[in-house]
């Protein structure tokens, strides 16, 4: 029997802000996996999943999302939820697995789906993805910041690496965009000071969510910010078209 596995990006938070053939893809799969924290909160995927698809359909699978620390937990998370999406595949032969964004940026779909092409036989799973609106492209279409121009580069830091590596990208040309920003929060703020791109630049967290927050990058606060928050720096411009 052939089994479909399908990374399903709905975006950033606002339900709205996901595909018809998202949705699509939601409502034709056997089952539809939402991941959720270890305390069971729902989250973001969660919440835009249920706009569209029945309760039923639907099954919160626990992932260790924000670990980074701890490796050994953090594998035994994915090992356990790889072998429940292995066995809803089994039951019905095609699962949805909704993450929020786009499932090839940044994505659990990319472990998950890993793990559960190892636990299948070969030849019998497929692997297929949704692309969805990200939250860097929320983030400029409401916080006036226009990603790219002309010839203009875009590089995406993921400051989890380390903010050293986020003022690397803005010492070089183009836009830079920070994911994952909000735990150096102050760091950050001193990267843009550092290398003269605070002005223009924007920051927001829970994007489409009760209680989010969208400003200019000059009121970065000191303290840290919610995990998911997103930064834009735009390039340097001049005069319209200069980067044709």
């Amino acid at each position: 029997m052939s089994m479909v596995l399908t990374g399903v990006g709905v975006g950033p938070g606002d339900p709205e802000l996901i595909t018809v053939k998202g949705v699509r893809a939601l409502r034709e799969a056997g089952a539809v996996v939402v991941p959720v924290m270890e305390g069971g909160e729902p989250g973001r995927a969660e919440a835009t999943v249920r706009h569209y698809v029945p309760d039923e359909a639907v099954v919160r699978v626990v992932f260790a999302l924000n670990e980074r620390a701890d490796r050994g937990r953090r594998e035994a998370a994915w090992d356990a939820a790889g072998a429940r999406v292995a066995e809803l595949l089994r039951a019905h032969g095609s699962v949805a697995f909704a993450t929020i964004g786009d499932p090839n940026i940044y994505s659990t779909f990319t472990y998950l789906a890993a793990t559960v092409g190892a636990l299948l036989p070969a030849g019998e799973l497929t692997v297929a993805t949704v692309p969805g609106i990200t939250a860097m492209q929320d983030l400029a279409a409401r916080g006036g910041a226009v990603l790219t121009e002309g010839t203009e580069p875009l590089t995406l830091v993921p400051v989890t690496a380390g903010a050293a590596v986020l003022k690397d990208a803005l010492e070089g040309p183009g836009t830079v965009v920070a994911y994952k920003f909000g735990r150096q929060a102050a760091q950050v703020a001193a990267a843009l000071r550092d290398t003269g791109r605070l002005e223009g630049a924007v920051w927001g967290s829970a994007l489409g969510l009760a209680g989010e927050s969208i400003r200019p990058a000059a009121e970065l606060p000191d303290g840290p910010l919610p995990y998911l928050s997103t930064l834009i720096a735009p390039a340097r411009r001049t005069e319209r078209g200069g980067k044709l």
